[in-house]
C-alpha cells in the first residue's frame, strides 16, 4: 500500500483526486482502460430456497429488484450480453471491453459440466474479456476453485461473495443459511489461489446497532478483498422481510439519508484503504419498496452529496484504519 504524509493528510495510491477508491480506478488499472460490467441472469436458483439449505430464500431477497431489464433466464447468455452492450451504449459512455457479470442468484450453484457451459458462452461473445460470478459463499469447492484459478490463467476471473453481515445472529435473523465463518473461509481459499475477491455488505439490517456496523469495516479489512459493495437495507416488496415490517415495522431501523450518508463516511474511515468501492448507495425502482426510501434522487446525485461531505469534513477511506 503506497501513501504518503503530506501536511498531516495521507495521500493514498489512488491519488488525491478521490475521497475514497473508487472500482472505477482498480479496473482501469487492471485493464489499462474503461471497462463495462454486463449483469446477466443465466438462470441458476439458489440452495436457500431449492430446499438444500433452506426454503424461502434471505428474508430480504427479490432478484427482479435488481435485474436490468435485458437480463431474462430465458435468453441465451450470448443474447443478453449483446443486448447488454447496447442497453449500456445508449446510455453510459462507450466502452470497448466488457465483463460478463453473473449477477442473479447463485451462480456456482450447478455441475461444474453446466458452469463452464454459461461461462465459455459468455467469453465466447466478442468484446467480452472476462467474469465476474457472484455467489454465496457456501456454494464454491475446490473443483469450482480448480477450473475458476485455471480459466483465469487465459482471462480475467473474479468472484463476489454475498457476505451481508459479520453477525451469525444476524445471519440467522434474515434466513441466511450459513455462517460468517463460512465467509472467512470462502474469501481466503479464494484470494489463496490469486483470484480477485468482491463482497458485499447490508448496511441497517435488524438488530445490528450503529457500532456494530462500523465494526464491520474492521472486521472485512482483515480479510483478503479486493473490492467492496455497500447496500442499506430496503425493504422490496414479495419478500419474507416485507411481510414482516408489515406486521412490526418497529423492529426495523430505515436511515434517512442523511443518517445513512454519514454512516458510509465513518465506515469508510475504518475501511483499509487497498479496498476498491463498487458501490456506496443501492437503488431499486421505487415500484418495488415495501417501505419508505430516499426518494427519487438519483445515484450520482446521491454520491456527490457523499463526496461534498467528505469534503466538508475533511476525511478520506483509511483515514482511521489502524488507529
Amino acid at each position: 500500500m503506497n501513501r504518503k504524509e503530506s501536511e498531516d493528510k495521507v495521500v493514498y495510491s489512488w491519488g488525491t483526486a478521490h475521497r475514497y477508491y473508487p472500482a472505477s480506478v482498480y479496473y482501469r488499472r487492471l485493464f489499462g482502460e474503461r471497462v463495462q460490467k454486463l449483469s446477466l441472469d443465466a438462470g441458476f436458483t439458489c440452495p436457500n430456497r431449492d430446499g438444500t439449505v433452506g426454503r424461502g430464500g434471505c428474508t430480504y431477497c427479490n432478484n427482479d429488484a435488481f435485474n436490468p431489464s435485458y437480463c431474462r433466464p430465458e435468453k441465451p447468455v450470448s443474447q443478453q450480453l449483446t443486448e447488454g452492450m447496447a442497453f449500456h451504449k445508449n446510455r453510459y459512455r462507450r466502452a470497448s471491453r466488457y465483463l460478463a457479470y453473473f449477477q442473479a442468484y447463485t451462480n456456482t450453484y450447478a455441475p461444474l459440466k453446466v458452469l463452464k457451459e454459461k461461462y465459455e458462452e459468455a467469453l465466447s461473445t466478442e468484446g467480452v474479456t472476462g467474469v465476474i460470478i457472484s455467489t454465496r459463499p457456501d456454494c464454491v469447492d475446490k473443483e469450482i476453485l480448480d477450473y475458476l484459478e485455471e480459466l483465469s490463467h487465459r482471462v480475467f476471473v473474479g468472484l463476489e461473495y454475498g457476505i451481508e453481515s459479520c453477525y451469525d445472529r444476524t445471519l440467522v435473523r434474515v434466513n441466511r443459511g450459513h455462517t460468517f465463518e463460512v465467509s472467512i473461509r470462502a474469501v481466503k481459499e479464494t484470494a489463496g489461489r490469486g483470484l480477485p475477491v468482491g463482497a458485499h455488505l447490508i448496511l441497517g439490517l435488524p438488530g445490528e446497532s450503529r457500532e456494530e456496523m462500523l465494526a464491520e469495516a474492521e472486521i472485512l479489512s482483515e480479510l483478503p478483498l479486493d473490492v467492496l459493495k455497500l447496500h442499506q437495507l430496503q425493504i422490496i416488496k414479495h419478500t419474507a422481510m416485507a411481510n414482516e415490517y408489515a406486521g412490526h415495522p418497529e423492529l426495523f431501523h430505515l436511515f434517512t439519508w442523511e443518517q445513512y450518508r454519514d454512516l458510509v463516511i465513518d465506515f469508510l474511515e475504518r475501511l483499509r484503504p487497498d479496498i476498491a468501492v463498487e458501490r456506496l448507495v443501492s437503488e431499486v425502482p421505487p415500484r418495488f419498496l415495501a417501505a419508505p426510501g430516499f426518494g427519487r434522487r438519483r445515484t450520482d446525485v446521491l454520491m456527490q452529496d457523499i463526496l461534498k461531505r467528505m469534503e466538508e469534513r475533511d476525511t478520506w477511506q483509511g483515514k482511521e484504519y489502524g488507529r
